[in-house]
């Protein structure tokens, strides 16, 4: 039995895990979201009698039927976050309950029922316990921890379901872009949204993510690495990538990013940046950005530097954009200086090299 924050949690042991051997060869050199640990949390949800079911199971293929409401209305919504060894040998998370709240807020707008953060936040830490051995100590590299939560209901009409699975796994990983820590070049998407006014925008759910694939693979084709998107309605304002938030830094000290208002995914990252540039006095603003203004700052030196922060890739920074009828390097086209140091900062704090002044970590082991 493994008691987490939100009760106790069942453990069947897999029957065949991974041999140390194989193990410590997937640690050696992890890439992002190829290897995953011998164990999974999971509960159930059933309309009427709520959550049940806390275990943590083997690995393995999930059976579905073919009429599951999931395959057919895409009801569903997931998770990101992260453990880190710190060098005495524990292992903690960063701002677990933030995610658990943005996993209910994700929830709620796609009509999922909603899971105690409590539940949430035990159902990592039951699987960590379990898998601690798994959790990487190399430079830059982590547990990567997925929650997620779809319909399970063999019914094809359409309303929510009444049948609900909730998951956990995990996977070590190092840094999500192949090249790490390196400037990237994005690609502006101007024929296509990634979300609308009173969409699922602000939520974390696969179909916003299934419907920027097409996009992305238009920036492979054009040599970059990820997607920005424009706003919807009038199409001159950025908003994010494809997975990440984006903050622009001007030559004068100040930093803007795009305003949370409904189409924009509240990150936690993105939030314990701000705390951190507060901290240090930076003047942030949170505002509307317009294409233009990076285009012509870039061109004239105005933009000092521009990075996109996410949970995966923590910081990364921006060295050039890409559209149909342009192309703009960031500064130099190299990292930027306050890029690189907020990033150190944070990562600092993660993997528990500074103290933690704003109790963001969560120990798990």
């Amino acid at each position: 039995m493994s008691t987490g924050a939100g009760g106790t949690f069942s453990v069947e042991p897999n029957p065949n895990p991974c041999t140390d051997a194989e193990r410590e060869a997937e640690l050696a050199h992890p890439a992002f979201g190829m290897a995953f640990t011998d164990h999974m949390s999971r509960l159930t949800w059933r309309a009427g009698e709520g959550w049940s079911g806390r275990r943590v199971v083997p690995y393995g293929p999930i059976q579905l039927d073919p009429a599951a409401a999931v395959l057919h209305y895409a009801q569903e919504v997931f998770e990101g976050l992260k453990a880190y060894r710190h060098t005495d040998g524990s292992v903690w998370t960063f701002r677990p309950f933030a995610n658990a709240e943005r996993f209910s807020r994700s929830a709620r707008r796609m009509a999922l029922p909603e899971l105690d953060p409590r539940d949430f936040v035990a159902a990592v830490e039951s699987l960590v316990r379990v898998d601690r051995a798994w959790v990487p100590g190399g430079v830059d590299t982590s547990l990567y921890l997925r929650p997620f939560m779809f319909a399970t209901e063999p019914f094809v009409g359409v309303r929510p379901s009444r049948m609900v699975e909730f998951y956990v796994i995990a996977s070590p990983v190092g840094s999500y872009f192949a090249g790490g820590v390196a400037p990237v070049c994005i690609w502006v998407e101007r024929e296509t949204h990634r979300a609308g006014p009173g969409g699922t925008g602000a939520a974390k759910c696969g179909g916003n993510y299934a419907g920027a694939m097409a996009a992305l693979e238009t920036a492979y084709a054009h040599g970059c690495e990820q997607v920005l998107y424009l706003d919807a309605v009038t199409g001159t304002d950025v908003e994010e990538l494809g997975g990440m938030n984006i903050m622009a830094v001007f030559d004068d000290g100040t930093v803007a990013t795009p305003p949370t208002s409904g189409t924009i995914l509240e990150g936690v990252t993105r939030s314990a940046i701000l705390q951190l540039l507060a901290d240090r006095d930076v003047a942030v603003v949170e505002r509307p950005v317009s294409l233009a203004e990076v285009v012509e700052g870039a061109k004239s030196g105005h933009l000092a530097e521009l990075f996109a922060c996410g949970t995966a890739a923590v910081m990364t920074p921006v060295g050039s954009l890409r559209g149909p009828d342009f192309e703009v390097t960031v500064a130099d086209g190299g990292p930027g200086e306050l890029t690189m140091s907020v990033r150190g900062e944070l990562t600092d704090i993660q993997y528990g090299r500074v103290p933690d002044r704003h109790d963001w970590l969560h120990r798990l082991v």
